[in-house]
């Protein structure tokens, strides 16, 4: 298996399909553009690429859009709506599945649904191959090492700033009435519910960044895939201030290319902390745009899976389906990542 190979894109046409698209091509790949609007489709699509119009609430159309492709990469949000549909399309036909939900409910709806029957058909599901989700899963477990369990695990993202897509504010707006309006947290060994005042602290980052305030507990999809496969009883999740609220803000622009790549100015560093019976291990990475790296992290997973190095099998996360530290080090083009030695 190897490049030439058709890969299935589903959400082709949005922010980050179209990154993906691009870097499916950039590794020899061949994208099968899908989605639900037909004319969105063909006004994304390069010269020669296939197109294949498809809707979640028409199985044969998905049917018809990941015949005689290797694999399938779903980056159509809400992932609630279309997470499902588009894995059941996947086992159809045989192929795995990687999608970017950051979703936390729609995570956990894919390992708690679907990981026995992927087991069985010996098919891989991997969620969450994001920047959220994946990028921190894949940090912690590297760090972790020959750590077998943890007390605590600690993600703070450190982003310059937060320019919302339209998808990112929809599939808001879905987890927060799947929620009935309550914040998200994994303790005790499981996600729970609750309606506490969200609390700022101060985190240390790594300069040039230094300490910085954060919101505690603005729970990202870390706290799905981290617990997933590492035993660790608390996963807690941050992010600077000034992010969540352009994030909060209805007045905050779409992202702007300021790249010949389509990336927008955003920085961002990912710090880990983790803790064990009183010992700590850090891990840190950096990059530019968190929706551009997060085709670099689909397209490596893809590409993994079509040559077999994987290390599971079923619903797994990054940190689970691959050696972690080995995956990090092959987007070295794409994030500068310190990890503990």
């Amino acid at each position: 298996m190897g490049p030439g190979q058709k890969v299935a894109v589903f959400g082709a046409y949005g922010h980050t399909g179209r990154f993906v698209v691009a870097e499916l091509l950039a590794r020899g790949f061949v994208p099968v553009l899908s989605g639900r609007d037909a004319e969105k489709l063909r006004a994304s699509a390069a010269p020669g690429l296939e197109l294949r119009p498809a809707s979640v609430d028409d199985a044969a159309s998905l049917d018809r859009a990941l015949a005689g492709t290797a694999a399938v990469i779903n980056a159509a949000g809400p992932f609630a709506t279309t997470a499902g549909p588009v894995i059941e399309a996947a086992l159809r036909a045989g192929i795995p599945y990687v999608d970017v939900a950051a979703e936390i409910e729609a995570n956990d709806d894919m390992f708690t649904h679907f990981d026995e029957r992927a087991r069985a058909a010996g098919a891989l599901v991997v969620p969450a191959m994001a920047f959220y989700g994946g990028l921190g899963d894949l940090l912690v477990t590297a760090a972790m090492g020959d750590w077998t369990s943890a007390d605590e695990v600690h993600v703070a993202y450190g982003l310059s700033g937060w320019h919302p897509t339209a998808g990112t504010r929809i599939a808001g707006d879905v987890s927060r009435e799947r929620r009935g309006g309550k914040r998200v947290r994994y303790a005790k060994g499981r996600l729970e519910y609750h309606d506490d005042a969200q609390s700022i602290v101060e985190w240390p980052f790594p300069e040039p960044l230094g300490t910085r305030s954060v919101y505690a507990e603005f729970t990202m999809a870390d706290v799905v895939t981290v617990p997933s496969h590492l035993t660790v009883p608390e996963v807690r999740t941050y992010m600077t201030t000034e992010a969540a609220a352009e994030l909060s803000s209805p007045d905050t622009p779409a992202p702007a290319a300021s790249d010949e790549h389509g990336r927008s100015d955003q920085t961002f560093l990912v710090d880990v902390l983790i803790r064990s019976a009183g010992r700590e291990r850090r891990a840190v990475a950096r990059g530019q745009d968190i929706y551009a790296v997060t085709a670099p992290l689909a397209v490596e997973a893809v590409r993994r899976i079509l040559a077999g190095q994987t290390t599971a099998v079923g619903a797994a996360s990054a940190g689970a389906a691959f050696d972690a530290a080995d995956f990090l080090a092959a987007l070295s083009a794409h994030v500068s990542v310190d990890l503990p030695r």
